[in-house]
């Protein structure tokens, strides 16, 4: 089998398992192939609603779900409903003065959106403030199907067991999240944890001192940590196979690398690109796809698996340099890249060439984009942050299947299990799918 066929192949393996276990499912490709999604709803009517139940306090962490179990993680402020404001624009002031808040982590039934539990993990003043378009919980959980682990930043990792009991916990001190160029402009914390092979890792980008660590699912334990010599960033790490074996990969301003993950041992590195690293570097076959924007530069590289030492563009299979995505994590679908800048113009690329399939604008230019695109059931789903979803068909050709709304502002990126899409809105947590028939 040709190095092409492979990379095609694995790029377009249907992932039929109804777990959805981190950020953007399984490998962060997500993707949930092989049943039926819908492609119309209706949350005024109820038409292919499964449930919608409250979800209280702000938090922008997606869903995840294993078996029949989805968890979430929430900030609720003791003095009420907290500000958030969404859209284009360019204020880069913090929150002030929200006082105390209780951190929280919950678990509902899948099937009938039933909270099962609901545990608190801190409570108190936050150790740093928030931008009005973020959350003090940003980060989304993992599982391995024993162990869930949540991440509150600077307020601390928390490993749970499935029924909601607490197994350990860690506190990194204070993370400070927020623009390099600007230090008194506090964002919060985003990054999520992942979970692989009985270790946890955690990419810390922050004003001070950033690091690496990866540590042991079972008791919290550090396995190994390093220094990384970068600004803030928001970026979640990934994993990819390569020469060395397994190796995680992370978006960066200074360090966009790769690294072993047993030793921690850097593999490969780049600089340059956005200033401000958001979107989570994505693995199709024998490539990683990273993207960033903000400042000198919005770029898409592309890095093979393979790669090792200092890289530039020029090293790449292919990259641009302008046209990347500053929010959203792209997207890998039947060798077609999907990357959807905030202001929801959406480029689709020949994955293992570059070349531009097409670039049209989702929405009328008014509203932002910042939940990342998902695949399922044959179709992609954008979000706005207004919550109108744009059903896309797949394929070379732009073709909008239909838009519909949440009814309320969504950030959060959603879950797929089968057949069920899952979002997170300002207020709820919503379950889309075909309806059993209630015909004898």
């Amino acid at each position: 089998m040709t190095k092409t066929m492979l990379f095609l192949l694995l790029a377009s393996t249907p992932l039929h398992a109804q777990n959805w276990p981190q950020f953007r499912g399984p490998g962060a490709r997500g993707i949930a192939e092989g049943i039926e999604t819908p492609v119309e709803w209706s949350v005024t009517e109820g038409r292919n609603v499964l449930f919608r139940v409250p979800v209280q306090g702000l938090g922008h962490s997606s869903p995840v779900i294993w078996g029949d179990q989805i968890f979430l993680t929430t900030a609720v402020s003791a003095a009420g409903d907290p500000r958030l404001r969404v859209g284009l624009y360019g204020d880069i002031s913090p929150v002030e003065g929200e006082g105390a808040q209780s951190f929280r982590v919950l678990s509902f039934d899948k099937t009938t959106g039933r909270l099962l539990w609901e545990k608190t993990a801190y409570e108190g003043v936050p150790r740093i403030k928030r931008h009005p378009k973020s959350t003090h919980a940003n980060p989304t959980p993992a599982t391995d199907g024993n162990v869930l682990v949540v991440f509150f930043g600077s307020e601390g990792l928390y490993g749970y067991d499935l029924a909601g009991n607490l197994l350990w916990k860690r506190d990194f001190g204070v993370l400070r999240a927020g623009f390099f160029q600007a230090p008194d402009a506090e964002w919060g914390f985003a990054s999520s944890p992942v979970i692989h092979d009985g270790k946890v890792i955690i990419q810390a980008d922050v004003l001070g001192e950033s690091f690496l660590e990866v540590l042991s699912v079972d008791d919290g334990r550090t396995l190994w940590k390093i220094s990384r010599d970068d600004v803030p960033t928001w970026s979640t790490p990934n994993i990819y196979r390569g020469p060395r074996g397994d190796s995680v990969v992370l978006n960066g301003f200074k360090h966009i690398g790769g690294y072993e993950l047993t030793t921690g041992r850097p593999i490969w590195k780049m600089s340059g690109g956005g200033d401000i690293p958001v979107p989570t570097p994505v693995v199709a076959g024998e490539l990683i796809f990273i993207t960033n924007a903000h400042g000198p530069g919005s770029p898409i590289y592309v890095v093979p698996t393979s790669a090792e030492g200092e890289l530039t563009p020029g090293d790449l299979p292919w990259s641009i340099e302008t046209g990347g995505a500053y929010m959203q994590t792209p997207l890998v679908l039947e060798a077609v890249l999907y990357s959807c800048r905030d202001n929801g113009v959406l480029s689709a690329f020949e994955a293992k060439t570059g070349k531009l399939l097409y670039r049209e604008r989702l929405g009328g230019g008014d509203n932002g984009f910042s939940a990342s695109p998902i695949a399922a059931g044959g179709k992609l789903y954008f979000t706005s942050e207004e919550g109108d979803v744009h059903v896309l068909r797949p394929g070379a050709e732009f073709e909008v299947l239909a838009v519909n709304s949440l009814g309320e502002v969504t950030m959060a990126t959603p879950a797929a299990s089968e057949g069920a899409l899952f979002f997170r809105t300002r207020g709820h947590l919503v379950a889309l799918g075909a309806k059993p028939s209630t015909t004898p």
